[in-house]
């Protein structure tokens, strides 16, 4: 096989020749119409900043191989996150041409969550900076990357280093139901297609410069699609606040005030107590008891920094060391100030936040970038405190609680007397029927609330906190232990969703653990008895056994766990395709995640090239079976990018198989029948007339209805000679006019005459 080429292919030169007739086949509506009234398609700067940002977010190294050439993809970007050297804590061992930036997308996806409350001198002290979200704001992109190394010790004391451990800043709007930040498929579905459009839009004419991948291609993982990426990021991202897991339970809350306060500490201390008993009071599922960090900010322009000294001195008299003094400027700041810096981009925004910041954007007269910029001070002040909150108090914090709940709760519960109370749960009233039984066992022996959850005392809640602590500090061996434990309690309570989420991350922790790293402890019995036997039952339970269904928690563990297993290497990889086959069959996403998901289930068979001389053992035909239909689910969608990409790579996979692991790039596939023959030259086909079409120079799909006569015409022409029916494709373009550079497999396809001889 020869690697993937250095540069990007140069637009073919069409002819001048007019005099033929294009006629493109009959196909369904394409949104060139739409994509023509956009904003961003008439050139707004704001917008393509906007893309332009979310796309350079910098998480990413270089993948450490590819097996099958594809699309390039922007290195360092929100599509590609990769890693950032996790350190000791996360492990190694890869198969080849797999890079490990989806385990460390989902490590670094389940942080803990900070809450942030401050008066209102505060939030006008902040929103005169030009920052109308406030504190939160102001905090957010510095907390999803603390900056330095983060030291945590594990369950056994044992201590490792992560320099890719973060946090999330959340507000109190986002902590009170029913309003939820994520778990919305529809508008992850709906984001995604606008990025797909985007991209679509910037390979016609190059008005702006490609924002996936800046014009530096970059070599990128076996069947990695960058949009495949971004769903699964934002699947990730704004995690509601449900009673079932404590994901986006605050574990830490910071409550500021400012030296514009008549009273600081009087201040706090309103505060806090709205937050335990008041107003800002979180749901009675939520524990209240998590760690208060207080925070003085002080006005370097207008405060008088001795007074903002004392007053700090009497905070932590009055709250003790959990306190910090915050230095900020109290101007605004503009791009051309001297040390300005732009505000980062935050990397885990929901969909939602997304969608509503492009909407923004579209509507605004202005199309300036609105981000806002701040001191270079103000960034390094900033910088220390969300370090000095992560590393000398939550940290510490969490693993107090861990051993504290490891101690008090988990050990009783796995001794004998735990086990007998266990068993006491299934078995009270003996003698008596199985209903007087269940009866008995919800009225006395259970601690599940009907309402649908278990209060924050509770032995099943702590666990749970206990659980989600060590799986976000990534102690997955104490995790897994105790969610194997809560699965056994949850089905006794029949404590449906609770079971699923137990079982869910049981999963992720096995798959997760460097116990289990390598292949020989992970053999297919422990993935069949344990790990699939988890995944089923989350996902059942997450669907069919409770009265409202959480279709967002049952894609989430399916994508997941196709993703863990992925990383395990050929002897998991159908699996992992059995997986995301289930998510199609489950129909829990719409047309843009179909397409994404039959490409995924292509990238895994491809990690079967097979065994000896006669690759025995590979999966490569039905990997570029998967990919056909990923291209036609790509053109069923007007993305002719996406399609061209997905049959360059089934033809790349036949071809590889016809001519063995060292297949030449320039001999043509022969396909097995001549109906697949057929089937791909048409569709090859019709890619390259939507193509067209989106460049605005068809005809064919810019009536959706169409032409009886000219449809029939056009069928004539396919029938009657595929050769013929290419060159008048080609003679029809008009002169100089630039579609974008097309693959190299399409280019030999319009240059070959006996590449698909005898097909029709």
């Amino acid at each position: 096989m020869k690697p993937m080429q250095d540069a990007t292919p140069k637009p073919p030169k069409y002819p001048a020749d007019l005099e033929t007739s294009l006629i493109l086949p009959k196909q369904r509506g394409s949104p060139a119409s739409s994509l023509a009234s956009l904003p961003y398609r008439t050139s707004n700067p704001s917008l393509h900043k906007l893309f332009e940002s979310t796309a350079s977010i910098s998480t990413s190294r270089p993948s450490s191989g590819s097996a099958t050439p594809t699309a390039s993809v922007i290195h360092g970007s929100v599509f590609s996150p990769g890693s950032r050297q996790n350190g000791t804590g996360t492990p190694r061992a890869l198969p080849p041409g797999v890079s490990d930036e989806h385990r460390t997308l989902i490590q670094q996806a389940f942080a803990p969550h900070v809450l942030v409350v401050a008066d209102n001198e505060t939030e006008e002290l902040i929103r005169g900076k030009g920052l109308e979200g406030g504190l939160l704001q102001l905090l957010r992109p510095f907390g999803e990357s603390v900056p330095g190394k983060v030291t945590i010790r594990d369950s056994v004391g044992a201590s490792k280093i992560y320099e890719d451990f973060g946090v999330r800043f959340v507000g109190m709007n986002e902590t009170n139901p029913p309003r939820k930040t994520g778990g919305d498929i529809a508008q992850i579905e709906e984001l995604v297609d606008r990025h797909l459009q985007y991209s679509e839009f910037n390979a016609q004419g190059s008005l702006v410069p490609d924002y996936l991948n800046q014009g530096e291609p970059v070599a990128q993982e076996s069947g990695k699609s960058p949009f495949y990426t971004l769903y699964m990021r934002r699947l990730l991202s704004g995690q509601p606040m449900v009673p079932h897991e404590t994901f986006a339970h605050p574990v830490v809350g910071v409550i500021a005030t400012s030296s514009r306060s008549a009273d600081p500490v009087e201040q706090l201390r309103e505060l806090y107590n709205r937050q335990h008993q008041g107003d800002l009071r979180s749901p009675e599922w939520v524990d209240g008891q998590f760690l208060r960090y207080y925070v003085f900010i002080h006005e370097e322009e207008t405060g008088d920094i001795a007074k903002s000294t004392t007053t700090f001195d009497s905070m932590k008299r009055h709250f003790g060391l959990n306190c910090h003094l915050l230095r900020l400027k109290g101007q605004q700041c503009i791009s051309s100030d001297d040390e300005a810096v732009r505000l980062p981009t935050c990397e885990w925004m929901s969909a939602s936040e997304e969608l509503a910041e492009i909407q923004k954007r579209e509507t605004a007269d202005d199309i300036t970038d609105p981000t806002p910029y701040i001191p270079e001070s103000d960034v390094t002040a900033i910088k220390t405190f969300v370090r000095e909150l992560v590393a000398q108090s939550m940290v510490p914090h969490m693993e107090r609680n861990i051993q504290q709940w490891n101690e008090q709760v988990l050990a009783r519960r796995r001794g004998l007397s735990g086990r007998f109370m266990s068993l006491s749960k299934r078995w009270t009233a003996f003698g008596s029927s199985r209903t007087s039984s269940a009866s008995a066992i919800s009225s006395s022996n259970s601690n599940y609330d009907p309402r649908g959850f278990y209060r924050p005392d509770a032995p099943e809640a702590l666990m749970r906190r206990l659980a989600d602590y060590c799986f976000m500090l990534r102690d997955t061996k104490l995790a897994l232990s105790t969610y194997e434990i809560l699965t056994t309690d949850f089905n006794n309570d029949k404590a449906w969703q609770h079971y699923a989420g137990a079982a869910e991350m049981a999963a992720f922790s096995a798959l997760l653990s460097p116990a289990l790293l390598s292949p020989a402890l992970l053999t297919p019995k422990v993935r069949t008895e344990k790990i699939d036997e988890w995944i089923k039952a989350a996902t059942y339970s997450y669907t069919d056994r409770q009265r409202s269904a959480t279709p967002f928690y049952a894609l989430r563990t399916l994508v997941l766990a196709l993703e863990l297993l992925r990383l395990r290497g050929t002897a998991a990889t159908d699996d992992a395709a059995r997986w995301a086959s289930r998510i199609l069959e489950m129909h829990l996403v719409g047309p843009v995640g179909v397409a994404l998901f039959t490409e995924r289930i292509s990238a895994c068979f491809a990690l079967r090239p097979g065994l000896g001389a006669f690759h025995l053992g590979s999966r490569r035909r039905k990997a570029a079976f998967w990919a056909v239909l990923a291209a036609q689910a790509w053109w069923e969608q007007s993305k002719a990018l996406q399609a061209e990409k997905c049959l360059d790579t089934a033809l790349h996979l036949y071809s590889t198989r016809a001519h063995g692991s060292e297949g030449s790039e320039d001999a043509p596939p022969r396909l097995p029948l001549d109906e697949m023959q057929t089937f791909v030259y048409e569709l090859r086909t019709q890619i390259l007339g939507l193509r067209l079409t989106n460049a605005g120079l068809g005809d064919g799909r810019d009536d959706p209805e169409g032409d009886d006569e000219h449809g029939d015409e056009a069928t004539e022409t396919l029938d009657a000679s595929p050769r013929a029916h290419r060159k008048s494709l080609v003679g029809a373009v008009a002169p100089n006019i630039d579609v974008g550079p097309l693959s190299p497999a399409l280019e030999r396809t319009l240059e070959k005459d006996d590449l698909f001889e005898g097909a029709v």
